[in-house]
């Protein structure tokens, strides 16, 4: 069950009404029902491995709260993390390092006993495993105590809304929520609402739309010249943003439409004037969770390097990062790409800081734009390697045509498609460009105006039956 599906349509609604009905004290209980019955109507063997962390997360974190030892608490730590590692590397890489290790075994003509073993990665291991780490070392770091009722434990590390895709929540900000009062909030059930409604058309009519277009040339990557490779790299960014954004959209709608507030996930990511900048409004819950307790940690431990121990933090921060995104290759540059560009404005950062103060080029409307268009092209050409190339082979195939077959016309399949797009990505950019530099004016959603509320519902939704792609198929980042 898919946000996107028929069945989540019905389910949703269904949920609400009785979550309400309810007395409060039974709604966090009829959450965790919820959230179960969401999560194995996915594929109920999964749900097995989603109740091993749970189990393995409570366990532990009592363990770590009761004890006075800090040696016996690192120790609880790491077989806790371990532990709850192990199904995501297991899944996630065992046939990676199977295959590599048979490769290499074989050229001095060894065998390598250990079959390969395909299956479907469990959708939402990535998000949930590091709910499960950050909770523990919380815990470790005395910023919660544990949790002694293991149904709230279970929730939080289940709530239907995230379990699938994020955002990758803490447990600070969402366990008080479920041992709180869940009590009706018309101003979060409206606010959630609009939310849920936006995130469809980013998902169903931005991405899905974009995504045909995207496919179709990379998919075929031998079939067509450079400029339309050109052209797809730059539209991958809007399609990940738009399918990944309007998928924190809705599931942060849930949670508010149920009083949940869930942290954002975006903020506006394609104004960003530099990388840095970038990686503060882009998947905000991983980049959050992998600088706090990745990143942090080891610029801590190499502080003495001083900007080149940043500089290492980084870089191995952002490779970490592109494993978490998967085995393949591709990640790896891809990660070590964006630590690359991250290290780069560290180490001239001053100096740029400088001129920029020189001239007062912040306040220049031209310098902003220069500034965010160059950060973009970085970004899109990054994610040659971050999820359109299925290889690094076709990647660097990619580039090289790029640059040197950009002859000939545009690809497209008929004119309808790329009016279509084009709308849907004018739309985004616009509501976007509003929300960026004139927040609190020509409001649409919360215009005083009843009629012009309506009229703004009544569009999306339109948008959404006329244009959007209802079978475009599963959100991209259920791979991770």
């Amino acid at each position: 069950m898919i946000f996107t599906s028929f069945n989540f349509l019905i389910f949703f609604p269904l949920v609400i009404i009785i979550y309400f009905i309810l007395p409060e004290k039974w709604r966090w209980k009829f959450l965790l029902i919820s959230s179960g019955y969401f999560y194995i109507n996915i594929k109920p063997v999964y749900a097995i491995l989603l109740l091993l962390v749970i189990s393995t997360t409570y366990i532990f974190t009592r363990l770590i709260d009761a004890t006075d030892s800090q040696e016996r608490k690192k120790t609880f730590l790491l077989i806790d993390i371990i532990l709850t590692l192990l199904p995501l590397f297991f899944f996630k890489y065992y046939n990676v390092v199977n295959e590599a290790t048979f490769n290499l075994l074989e050229i001095t003509h060894l065998r390598w006993p250990l079959p390969e073993i395909s299956w479907l990665l469990p959708i939402g291991i990535s998000y949930y495993t590091f709910m499960a780490i950050g909770y523990s070392i919380d815990v470790y770091n005395e910023e919660i105590p544990a949790e002694k009722n293991f149904g709230i434990v279970a929730l939080f590390l289940s709530f239907f809304p995230l379990v699938l895709s994020g955002p990758i929540e803490r447990a600070p900000n969402m366990l008080p929520q479920f041992k709180g009062k869940l009590i009706f909030n018309y101003y979060k059930l409206v606010k959630g609402l609009q939310w849920i409604l936006w995130g469809y058309f980013m998902k169903l009519v931005v991405a899905n739309r974009v995504g045909m277009y995207v496919n179709a040339i990379f998919n075929n990557i031998n079939e067509h010249n450079g400029k339309s490779l050109f052209v797809a790299t730059l539209l991958y960014p809007i399609e990940v943003y738009a399918d990944l954004g309007g998928y924190s959209l809705i599931a942060i709608g849930c949670a508010k439409v149920m009083g949940i507030d869930v942290m954002q996930n975006f903020n506006r990511p394609f104004f960003a004037t530099s990388m840095s900048d970038f990686w503060r409004r882009w998947h905000i819950s991983l980049i959050s969770w992998l600088t706090d307790y990745i990143y942090t940690p080891l610029a801590f431990h190499f502080r003495r390097f001083r900007i080149w121990g940043i500089v290492i933090a980084l870089m191995i921060t952002f490779i970490l990062s592109g494993l978490w995104h998967g085995a393949n290759l591709t990640f790896i540059v891809w990660g070590t790409m964006q630590g690359i560009f991250l290290s780069i404005e560290a180490l001239t950062n001053k100096k740029k800081k400088a001129f920029v103060r020189k001239y007062n080029l912040l306040q220049k409307g031209w310098y902003i734009l220069i500034c965010s268009v160059f950060t973009y092209f970085l970004f899109a050409f990054s994610e040659i390697f971050g999820g359109a190339s299925e290889s690094v082979t076709a990647g660097f195939l990619t580039i090289k045509k790029i640059f040197t077959d950009f002859k000939g016309d545009v690809w497209y399949e008929n004119p309808s498609m790329i009016i279509i797009t084009s709308i849907s990505i004018f739309i985004l950019f616009v509501v976007e460009f509003k929300a960026e530099y004139y927040k609190g004016q020509f409001s649409f959603f919360g215009n005083r105006s009843l009629a012009i509320r309506f009229l703004s519902y009544a569009f999306l939704v339109i948008m959404i039956l006329l244009i959007g792609v209802l079978d475009g198929g599963q959100f991209i980042y259920f791979q991770f």
